[in-house]
């Protein structure tokens, strides 16, 4: 009966976290320069024919070039929408839509009014995303050392959520002057055209603070975030290849195995958009005015407030989450990187629950 229960837990509990401790018997498997093989990746691919080991300094490296490219390019790219989102959030009496926030920024700027913004968007987010995936990387090793084989399998959604949590939290410290920069292009009109105009003129007003007073709104707003994108992101891989693949993982060549990805990338986006949309409404209107704090906007916006403009938000989001993790897995497909797939039951725990002999 005992094997039968801790198998029962085991298979029920969506967060992979169990009510029982379990100790290390057997020592995971080496590969041939002692490094020790993991199990926890995003979408996956065979690991012949690989550039370097799973977890040294070049595959870091890579992962975090591969991170300035998906989220420097992709926040780039949807500029307009981003720009249109912040002006709902800021200014609801004059922007009553998307639409009409097109409109009238076309209207009162014309077509290039609409990529205001476009050089601290790039190059904040550019760094955001250096530390967002190249510190996830590290982080995920190091508290799955830290927890061991089985546990690193068991409490596999714990472990991604505070991987993301601690990577996020310097990728933010990291955003934060060029996000300021950004929302107050955007957002106020005739205060400054451009990153040249803007920088200085801050700095003169408010000094080193107008650059990081949104680090801790941005915190709120990006941790959770980017908790559910990367918890989300790894388990929706993992549940596509169970549940919705007609095939087994590794029969699946590369291109089918990004479209899982981008697919797992904009269902977690979704509720990405969702979890951090408040904290968002806050970081725009923080960075529009001078001299607030993220409570007194709080309470200005109210609970009705705080939600304006999320159906731009989760299309922005989502397509962005999607296309993301596309590049990213793409960037790994084409400098080889190791790609270990979907994680895997330990014999050592399978023995423990009775699944094997």
């Amino acid at each position: 009966m005992y094997p039968t229960a801790l198998t029962q837990l085991a298979r029920g509990n969506p967060f992979s976290a169990p009510l029982f401790s379990l100790q290390k018997v057997e020592k995971p498997p080496q590969s041939l320069n002692g490094q020790k093989t993991r199990r926890l990746a995003a979408a996956a691919t065979a690991e012949e024919d690989v550039s370097c080991e799973f977890g040294s300094s070049k595959y870091y490296a890579l992962c975090g070039f591969g991170g300035i490219l998906s989220c420097g390019v992709t926040h780039t790219a949807v500029v307009p929408l981003d720009l249109v989102k912040c002006r709902l959030q800021v200014d609801p009496d004059k922007y009553k839509s998307i639409g009409n926030g097109f409109a009238l920024t076309v209207k009162e700027d014309g077509v290039r009014g609409l990529a205001k913004g476009w050089a601290p968007t790039f190059i904040g987010y550019s760094m955001q995303g250096l530390c967002k995936f190249g510190f996830y990387e590290v982080f995920k090793v190091f508290y799955s050392d830290l927890l061991g084989e089985e546990n690193t399998y068991l409490w596999r959604t714990s472990l991604y959520l505070a991987a993301s949590a601690s990577a996020e939290f310097f990728a933010d410290i990291a955003l934060a002057p060029m996000e300021a920069v950004k929302v107050r292009i955007q957002t106020k009109p005739g205060y400054a055209n451009n990153l040249r105009q803007c920088v200085p003129k801050m700095f003169a007003e408010e000094g080193v603070w107008a650059f990081y007073k949104g680090v801790v709104p941005l915190w709120m707003r990006q941790i959770p975030y980017t908790m559910m994108k990367f918890a989300c992101f790894e388990r929706t891989v993992e549940l596509l290849y169970k549940y919705a693949v007609p095939k087994p993982r590794s029969e699946c060549s590369k291109s089918e195995q990004l479209v899982v990805t981008f697919v797992a990338g904009y269902i977690a986006g979704v509720f990405c958009a969702i979890v951090s949309h408040p904290a968002d409404s806050v970081v725009s209107v923080l960075n529009k005015e001078s001299g607030s704090t993220a409570v007194q906007v709080l309470k200005k916006l109210g609970p009705k407030g705080v939600w304006k403009g999320l159906v731009a938000r989760i299309i922005m989001i989502g397509t962005l989450t999607a296309l993301q993790w596309f590049i990213y897995d793409s960037v790994k497909v084409y400098f080889r990187l190791p790609r270990p797939p979907p994680p895997e039951m330990p014999e050592s725990l399978k023995k423990k629950l009775g699944l094997t002999e």
